[in-house]
């Protein structure tokens, strides 16, 4: 049998209980529903690159896309709702020196040729002739692009990026967000996973990987000749979306 002050304990724990339960039912957060933004998309850039923007960049800040082009991201962004910062290197602003005070960026978007075709040390040999011609037109200014020395192939590719992304993480302010598009390739018959290596590097910068987006072709890819085919073709590429928290514990950056 229990005693007085033992069944007024368990009356006071059950009271709590209830109490907590109660206000559990009477404050449910948030909503239900399946108007979702999500991961993976069939369509173009302009089409994922508005979903980006408002799931990550609040409107108003300031926004430097430094491989601006054709501003084929833009086509269904209302450009006033930021401060863009738009630059390239045809526009003769390098995205690996950019004209920017330290911190002083809020979101960097980063979208290079990702095709090592376009970094040969010859304008001559360029790839992006016949039906990759928009594509060279896109991200090449016509001529090769610089590099560091003997540096060739994919690992040319690597290289850019990366140095465009320590030139990033400069002028971002902490917190500052850099959204990166890329794809990976085979170069020289070897499959390089791209997307993985910038993760993996960018980490070591300081930058969390905080999404990732997938954005599938609407359009089936061709060849104009093959002999036989060793790896499957690329119809999809990433947008990986970073913040640059200078190595410090993310949850605590971010929240």
């Amino acid at each position: 049998m229990k005693g007085k002050s033992e069944k007024k304990q368990d009356s006071i724990c059950r009271d709590v209980r209830e109490q907590h339960s109660s206000a559990k039912r009477r404050n449910p957060r948030g909503v239900s529903t399946s108007d979702l933004i999500v991961s993976a998309y069939i369509g173009t850039n302009a089409d994922v690159f508005p979903k980006i923007l408002s799931l990550h960049v609040p409107t108003g800040v300031i926004i430097a896309d430094v491989t601006y082009g054709k501003g084929i991201f833009w086509k269904n962004i209302q450009k006033d709702n930021y401060n863009l910062k738009s630059s390239d290197i045809k526009s003769g602003i390098d995205c690996r020196h950019l004209p920017y005070e330290n911190d002083s960026i809020d979101c960097v978007v980063l979208d290079p040729p990702y095709m090592e075709g376009l970094y040969r040390r010859s304008g001559t040999q360029l790839a992006g002739s016949g039906t990759y011609s928009s594509f060279r037109s896109t991200y090449s200014n016509g001529e090769h692009t610089e590099n560091n020395g003997e540096i060739k192939y994919h690992k040319a590719v690597i290289n850019f990026y990366l140095e465009a992304g320590k030139e990033a993480f400069r002028v971002l302010k902490q917190k500052g967000i850099f959204i990166v598009k890329c794809q990976d390739e085979v170069s020289i018959n070897v499959q390089n996973l791209t997307h993985v290596e910038l993760i993996n590097a960018y980490r070591t910068m300081g930058f969390y990987t905080k999404d990732i987006f997938i954005v599938v072709s609407v359009s089936k890819p061709s060849v104009s000749r093959i002999l036989k085919q060793q790896h499957a073709r690329k119809n999809h590429s990433y947008f990986l979306v970073m913040i640059k928290t200078n190595g410090k514990n993310p949850r605590r950056i971010i929240n």
